[in-house]
C-alpha cells in the first residue's frame, strides 16, 4: 500500500486559542511575547498583527513602534508545546499515527483512513472544518511524502491533494524554502540565486553535496520519495484496531451498541483470519465537542467471539456519556494471543478450564460489577503460606509444581494474619480457646505444631508454629504462633486461615 501524508500547518495557533476564550480580542492585532537574552521577542502573532508586518523573533519593541495599540500578552515556556500536543491527541480520531513538529505543524499518516471518509477530499475537508469551527486557521497538504505535504501546507494552495508519483513535477515550481531547510543554508541558496526546488534538481546532486552539503540532498530526495523518513507517533500504534467514523453525531445507547457490533466484527474477522483472540480491548468515542471518552473490557481466555465481546462492552455503555453526540469510534486491542481451539467432545458433560462457556461466565460477571473479583489461584515453589499460591494471568496459564497435598492447608488464606487472642498450657500445645472478632471459640480438636521457617533468602524474621484446630461448632481454623514460646504473650499468635 503506497504512503499518504496530511501535514497540517496552523500559524496562529496560540492567538487563536487565546482569542476562542477571549472573543473580544479577535479584531485587535495581538501577540505573545517572553524575553530572549534581555530581550522581550514577539513568540506569536494574531491575523491582524500579521497584516502590519509583525513576525515571530521580532522585538516588542519594534513591533510597538509598527502598532502602538499593540496588545502584548505573556508567553510560558512550552505553551505552545503543550498546546500542539493536545491538538495532536484530538486529531487520532482521524488516525492512530500523529506525529507532533514543535515548529507548528501536525503530521499524519493516513495510509489506509482516508477511505472510511469517502476519499481524501472529504476527509480533508472534514479535518478543515472541524479545526475551523473550533476558531483555529489551518493550511492543509496532503501528497505521498511527508516533504511533498509539508511544502504544499506551508507554500502552496490549502487543500491541494498530491497524487502518487507526481511530487517532482508540483515541487519544481515552489520556492526554495519549502525544501525545509536550516535558516543560514537557505540564505546561502538565496544569495546564489536559487529560489525554486527546481533550479536545485538541476545540480548533480555531488555538487549540491560537495558545497551545501548533505541535507540539501537528504531534503530533496525525502521531498520526491526516494528517500524514506519515519515520524515519531505522539502515542505507540496498536497493530490491531479498527474506527469507524458516524455520518451523523451518535447520542443514544442503542446507537453506540450498534457500532460496538460493527466494529467488533471487522476487527474479529482479521483476529481469526490469524489465529488469534484478544484478550483486552479499549473503546474510545470521539465527541462533537473534542472530549474523549472510553470504556475497556479484558476476557479470561483470548476471544473472537463477537457477541460474547459485545455483551461485555454493552453492560458498560451506560457509563459512556455521549454529550453533544460521538462521531468517531475507534476500537483497539492492546493485548491478543493466539487462540488455541479447543476439540470438543462427543458427550462435554463436565466442566472444564478450557470450556469457552466457563471463560465466558467468568467475564460476565467480571464485566456486570468493577467489585467482584473471581480469581484463579496455583501453587508456587515456596514454603511460606503467603508465597506459596500465586494469581494465575488466565484460565489457560499452567502450573509449574504440584499443589502439596501432605499437609492439610486452608481454602481461605487471611492475607495479613489477623492476631488473636488465646488460652494456651503449655509450650508445644494448642491453645484451649481463641477470641476472634470478639467472640470466644472452644477448640476440640487440633493437630500441630508445624513449623514453618522463614524464606532465608528472601526476607528475615521468626518461625511459625502453625496449628490446625477445630472448634465446639464444627468450624476448622488454621493458627498459629509466632517464634518460640515467652509466657503469655496473645499478641504473639494469628489466625491464618479457614478450612473447608
Amino acid at each position: 500500500m503506497v504512503k499518504r501524508y496530511a501535514v497540517l500547518w496552523l500559524p496562529f495557533l496560540l492567538t487563536d486559542w487565546y482569542t476562542k476564550h477571549n472573543p473580544q480580542l479577535a479584531d485587535i492585532p495581538v501577540v505573545f511575547a517572553m524575553p530572549v537574552r534581555g530581550r522581550m521577542c514577539v513568540t506569536a502573532v494574531n491575523p491582524s498583527a500579521a497584516q502590519y508586518g509583525v513576525t515571530p523573533n521580532m522585538v516588542v519593541a519594534d513591533a510597538r513602534a509598527a502598532i502602538p495599540q499593540l496588545e502584548v500578552l505573556q508567553d510560558k515556556p512550552l505553551r505552545k508545546e503543550r498546546l500542539l500536543k493536545s491538538m495532536g491527541l484530538w486529531c487520532m480520531r482521524y488516525t492512530p499515527m500523529v506525529s507532533v513538529d514543535t515548529a507548528g505543524y501536525l503530521i499524519l499518516d493516513i495510509t489506509g483512513c482516508a477511505h472510511l471518509w469517502g476519499g481524501e477530499e472529504t476527509y480533508l475537508q472534514e479535518i478543515h472544518l472541524q479545526l475551523k469551527q473550533r476558531g483555529y486557521e489551518v493550511r492543509i497538504g496532503i501528497a505521498s511524502t511527508i516533504g511533498a505535504a509539508w511544502a504544499i501546507a506551508r507554500y502552496g494552495q490549502h487543500g491541494t491533494i498530491i497524487r502518487d508519483n507526481a511530487q517532482q513535477e508540483i515541487l519544481s515550481i515552489m520556492p526554495i524554502a519549502c525544501l525545509r531547510l536550516e535558516s543560514d543554508l537557505l540564505e546561502r541558496l538565496k544569495k546564489l540565486g536559487f529560489r525554486t526546488v527546481a533550479s536545485v534538481m538541476q545540480i548533480p546532486p555531488q555538487v549540491l553535496k560537495r558545497r551545501f552539503g548533505e541535507d540539501l540532498i537528504k531534503r530533496v530526495r525525502q521531498a520526491l520519495g526516494k528517500e524514506e523518513e519515519f515520524i515519531a507517533p505522539l502515542k505507540p500504534v496498536i497493530p490491531y484496531a479498527e474506527r469507524l467514523p458516524c455520518l451523523e453525531p451518535i447520542k443514544t445507547a442503542k446507537g453506540i451498541e450498534m457500532a460496538i457490533e460493527k466494529l467488533l466484527d471487522m476487527l474479529c474477522k482479521r483476529l481469526i483470519g490469524e489465529g488469534k483472540g484478544l484478550r483486552k480491548a479499549k473503546l474510545s468515542c470521539y465527541r462533537v465537542d473534542g472530549k474523549v471518552k472510553y470504556i475497556e473490557i479484558g476476557t479470561n481466555r483470548a476471544s473472537a467471539h463477537v457477541k460474547h465481546l459485545a455483551g461485555l462492552f454493552k453492560q458498560k455503555i451506560p457509563t459512556i456519556a455521549p454529550g453533544w453526540g460521538i462521531e468517531v469510534f475507534v476500537l483497539e486491542a492492546p493485548k491478543v494471543e493466539d487462540a488455541v481451539p479447543v476439540q470438543e467432545l462427543l458427550w462435554s458433560g463436565e466442566g472444564s478450564l478450557d470450556n469457552d462457556a466457563l471463560a465466558e461466565l467468568l467475564d460476565r460477571f467480571k464485566g456486570r460489577d468493577v467489585t467482584c473479583r473471581i480469581n484463579r489461584f496455583l501453587p508456587d515453589e515456596h514454603y511460606w503460606p503467603e508465597r506459596s499460591i500465586k494469581l494465575a494471568g488466565c484460565l489457560t496459564e499452567k502450573r509449574t509444581t504440584a499443589w502439596r497435598t501432605d499437609r492439610p492447608r486452608p481454602t481461605r488464606l487471611l492475607d495479613p494474619p489477623h492476631p488473636i487472642e488465646v488460652s494456651a498450657p503449655i509450650p508445644d500445645y494448642p491453645p484451649m480457646l481463641f477470641r476472634y472478632k470478639e467472640k470466644v471459640h472452644l477448640i476440640k480438636k487440633a493437630d500441630g505444631p508445624e513449623r514453618i521457617e522463614r524464606e532465608w533468602w528472601i526476607e528475615q524474621g521468626e518461625h511459625r508454629d502453625y496449628y490446625y484446630v477445630e472448634d465446639d461448632k464444627g468450624r476448622r481454623y488454621w493458627l498459629f504462633r509466632l517464634g518460640h514460646y515467652q509466657g503469655d504473650r496473645s499478641s504473639n499468635w494469628y489466625l491464618h486461615g479457614f478450612f473447608a
